[in-house]
């Protein structure tokens, strides 16, 4: 079954749970007009279904054939890269001084949901341009912008972010990768970098490398490493390109899932060093990828949203058409197999599940333009405070979902979804990299407990929990029995997540084993409670709008996940609260 952009849908998320529409009226956008928001994700769906999606299966099978440094993508795909970027939707948020179109971070969160959808494997690629763009636009020399930053934006070369290392994965302070430095102000970089999301391909004349790595005077750990950009070729001094980097592809990873999309093992210095420029302040690299990385986990998260839509797409088609015996009430003959409540259950998880990651997504992306184009300093402070509580959320939960709801989607197809022809096993393979790439969930949960609940005091994350509350006071208020009890459970669950809060806080310090133990549940715990107070308020927005069948979806969705997902809260609270003991003693023997 090929991919539908829900463009209403996601517009919905948007205006009504993400926050778009009050951050237009106080002005936030004041070049942004909704008939510029409905263009914009109209076009960006219509490429997305049209052309993208279309080239997902070819590219699963084809994969990225590797031949004497050369990697070979899949048919179509660079003519489909060529017409994405010829279209601008590479620079769509990216600064207008550098060719881009400097619209807001939440519409290009939009979109790229529906690129990752269409393809996850084509779409992961201009993330990390996107992700180079805002590091060599915020640390780059002018030297550097002038040379590069253009084409990066346009998409006419693209980008890759490199940290891992064998022995230097999450550990990144680790890394062995040296850099030297030159007479002439360059560097010289030598070692290996492994799992290089698009290290090398065909779709671009030139590729440039973010690459980490330490001087010779460096101190150990992570305030010891330097940001470099390496380019594949480098340029003569008109701009055109020249000789090729002492930096090759030695090899790619055979993968359980996104095949179209090159994961390489990189090699610096047979020659005697790749040459390499510095970004920002040597031994400040970390302050520089952390920028990269950040951006770019989000849009992992997107992917994760964009997994579980398409996964629920097909399942609910499947569902619609598939007749298996006869359901209770039916009359004679087979009845589609969702007319039983079983199934039914399992596609409204998945539709509560992926609109709740996507609002929390799209709340994230709103919080970043806050950071940066809100007036006051103090609104400015407030989203980069917002912003960084939810990027966590929003990459673990939202992963985590694309993995659920894809492997639900395959259980609604029974037997035939563990048969490659449906597409419903590529859906669940594709989705099971979001959860480890871009910082694993757990570290997202540990970065979520240690760093983000003391941010200013704990102020950011009391702030964000008093707007939680006045959610569910709106619906208390509403006084309305087609929202069933929706107040009452989401009321249990944001009393559930205060008080885990509260006792995580209390433990940071004295208990960090027990606070750390409990940050993986917790970060569910956070999902759960904001996405369902979310979709509420999404049914609000759409029983004010009363548009029929559509409010009463949303209203359905709400109450659901209210009522079967946000239920959960208070499990999640007494496993963080009351299950540490149980996992800091387990495996006593562990260090023998």
């Amino acid at each position: 079954m090929n991919y539908h952009a829900p463009v209403d849908d996601i517009a919905f998320a948007l205006h009504h749970a993400a926050g778009l529409d009050r951050a237009l009226a106080e002005g936030l956008y004041p070049d942004l007009s909704p008939d510029l928001i409905e263009a914009v994700l109209t076009e960006a769906g219509r490429f997305a279904s049209d052309v993208i999606a279309p080239l997902n299966r070819i590219g699963d099978q084809f994969g990225t054939p590797f031949k004497d440094g050369t990697v070979t993508t899949p048919p179509g795909w660079k003519a489909a890269y060529t017409a994405w970027a010829a279209a601008g939707w590479n620079g769509l948020a990216a600064p207008v001084e550098w060719q881009g179109q400097g619209l807001p971070q939440a519409l290009n969160a939009a979109c790229i949901e529906m690129w990752n959808a269409a393809s996850m494997a084509f779409g992961i690629g201009p993330v990390l341009t996107m992700a180079a763009v805002d590091a060599l636009a915020d640390y780059g020399s002018d030297e550097l912008k002038r040379a590069y930053l253009s084409k990066l934006v346009t998409g006419e070369w693209m980008g890759t972010m490199q940290l891992t290392e064998p022995q230097a994965g999450s550990d990144v302070g680790a890394l062995r990768t040296k850099a030297e430095r030159a007479p002439d102000g360059s560097y010289r970089l030598t070692g290996s970098k492994i799992f290089i999301t698009y290290g090398e391909h065909d779709l671009t004349d030139n590729i440039i490398h973010f690459v980490l790595a330490r001087l010779p005077d460096a101190p150990a750990g992570t305030k010891g490493i330097s940001l470099f950009l390496v380019p594949k070729f480098l340029l003569n001094g008109d701009g055109s390109l020249g000789k090729r980097n002492d930096v090759r592809a030695h090899s790619i990873e055979h993968k359980m899932g996104i095949h179209a999309s090159p994961t390489c093992t990189m090699v610096y210095g047979d020659d005697g060093g790749a040459v390499g420029y510095l970004i920002g302040e040597e031994h400040r690299g970390m302050l520089c990828m952390f920028t990269m990385m950040n951006r770019a986990r989000l849009a992992v998260g997107l992917q994760g949203v964009a997994i579980a839509e398409r996964a629920t797409q097909q399942a609910l088609a499947y569902a619609k058409d598939r007749r298996q015996g006869r359901a209770p009430g039916a009359a004679d003959g087979s009845s589609p197999i969702i007319d039983y409540p079983d199934v039914r259950r399992m596609l409204l998880t998945m539709r509560g599940l992926t609109r709740a990651a996507r609002a929390i997504c799209y709340a994230t992306a709103v919080a970043l333009d806050r950071s940066h184009l809100a007036k006051e300093a103090e609104a400015r402070a407030a989203g980069q405070g917002r912003a960084s509580l939810l990027t966590p959320v929003a990459k673990a939960f939202a992963t985590d979902i694309g993995v659920e709801v894809a492997s639900l989607g395959v259980q609604v197809h029974g037997g035939m979804g563990f048969i490659e022809e449906t597409g419903a096993a590529q859906h669940y393979r594709d989705a099971r990299i979001a959860a480890i790439y871009e910082g694993t969930n757990g570290i997202q949960a540990i970065d979520l407990v240690t760093r983000k609940l003391p941010l200013e005091d704990g102020a950011v994350m009391r702030a964000y929990l008093k707007e939680l509350s006045e959610i569910i006071e709106r619906i208390r208020t509403a006084n309305d029995p087609a929202l069933g009890a929706i107040a009452e459970r989401l009321a249990e669950a944001l009393a559930s997540l205060e008080r885990a809060t509260q006792w995580l806080l209390a433990r940071l310090k004295s208990e960090p084993n027990a606070a750390l133990a409990g940050a993986t549940p917790y970060l569910r715990l956070f999902g759960v409670t904001a996405g369902g107070c979310m979709l509420a308020q999404e049914a609000l927005a759409a029983q004010r709008l009363a548009n029929g069948a559509d409010t009463a979806s949303r209203v359905a969705t709400a109450r659901f996940f209210a009522e079967n997902i946000a239920v959960q809260a208070e499990g999640l609270e007494r496993t963080i609260t009351q299950g540490a003991d149980t996992v800091v003693a387990a495996f006593p023997d562990a260090a023998a």
